[in-house]
Formats: structure tokens, C-alpha cells, sequence
């Protein structure tokens, strides 16, 4: 496989390690997700049918190193820093460059890691991460209305209510109306 361009793999924090998933992640990611499915559905795009599979985790893979060395996505998994164990994933896509300097943020936390914080300090690191590595402007992010502790964690992090996406994202099958939220570089951290 083709090394990662030089940027940085692992991030850390107080409690996490966010890194690049790798091959031999496949059974704690799928046996998490498949224990979280009921958690993680209501706020995620349809599932394949194949979801969960080592298919569907290659192409993952292959899909997330193509955008790391393309410079239009990174995709981290975050772990415990202490038990190593998966609690969840973080991705930033659609990377615009130019004028733009923007991308989008995303991310996922499994059923038992809720409610301890786990999100907001991976994504303020992945923020910094950015806003210092990547040289970006702003990052923004949406989430469903409904969706209280998505909509919390982004505001802990200083991100800004900034309007509602008619139809934005295919989530459960179904074109959903998202709330936007954004952060710019120079914006308060937490």
C-alpha cells in the first residue's frame, strides 16, 4: 500500500488517540458499529446491504486513502488513549482549496462512549488539526435538527449556528433538512 502524505497520522489528546484506520481495525469497527447500529442509524446515510463486511471495510479503506492523497478528505478513527478501545470516527471532507480554504466535518460515537466528553475533545483537536496542519479558514458542519447532543457538542466546540440546509444529506433513506454550523480559524476555541 502507498504511504499517507506527510501529514499527521495520530493526533492526541488528554484521553484519545485519533488516527488513521488501518486494516488490522476491522473487527473492533465492525463489532462496535454492529452493537451500536440501533445508536448510530437515526443520524447516517442508509446502510449497504453489505455493511459491516470486510468488503465494505476495503473499500472504505481504499476510499479514505484515496482522499488523504488526493487532499479532499481525512478520515481518523478515535480510541481510548488508555484501553486502546474504539469509541468512535471523525472525518473531514470536501476539502476546498483556493479561495476557500473550507471542509466539512463529520463524526460518529459508539452507544457506550456517549456522555463523557470523548467528542468534543477529539473534535476540538481535529479543529486545531485544520486550522494548523491543513491551513484551512473554516470548517463547517450540519446536523439534524432533533439531533440535541450533535448540536451541543458543536456548539462546546465554538462552532456557530449558521442556518438550515433544506434537504442537505440522505440520512436513513430518506433527503433530510439539516442545521448548519460553522468555525472560523481566528473563532475562540474551547
Amino acid at each position: 500500500m502507498m504511504p499517507l502524505p506527510a501529514r499527521e497520522t495520530v493526533l492526541t489528546t488528554q484521553r484519545l488517540v485519533i488516527r488513521v484506520p488501518e486494516r488490522g481495525d476491522y473487527t473492533d469497527w465492525a463489532i462496535g458499529r454492529r452493537i451500536s447500529r440501533h445508536h448510530l442509524e437515526p443520524w447516517e446515510p442508509r446502510w449497504p446491504s453489505d455493511a459491516l463486511s470486510r468488503d465494505d471495510w476495503a473499500r472504505r479503506l481504499k476510499a479514505w486513502r484515496t482522499g488523504w492523497r488526493n487532499d479532499r478528505a481525512y478520515v481518523y478513527l478515535i480510541f481510548d488513549r488508555e484501553s486502546d478501545a474504539l469509541l468512535g470516527g471523525i472525518s473531514v471532507t470536501n476539502v476546498r482549496r483556493g479561495p476557500a480554504q473550507s471542509a466539512s466535518i463529520g463524526y460518529w460515537l459508539l452507544a457506550e462512549a456517549t456522555g463523557a466528553g470523548m467528542m468534543v475533545e477529539a473534535l476540538e483537536r481535529v479543529c486545531r488539526w485544520c486550522f494548523e496542519t491543513l491551513g484551512l479558514s473554516r470548517v463547517d458542519a450540519g446536523t439534524l435538527p432533533e439531533n440535541v447532543k450533535s448540536r451541543n457538542v458543536l456548539t462546546r466546540c465554538g462552532f456557530t449556528e449558521e442556518g438550515l440546509a433544506r434537504q442537505y444529506l440522505e440520512i436513513g433513506g430518506r433527503r433530510r433538512d439539516h442545521v448548519l454550523y460553522g468555525r472560523l480559524k481566528d473563532d475562540p476555541s474551547t
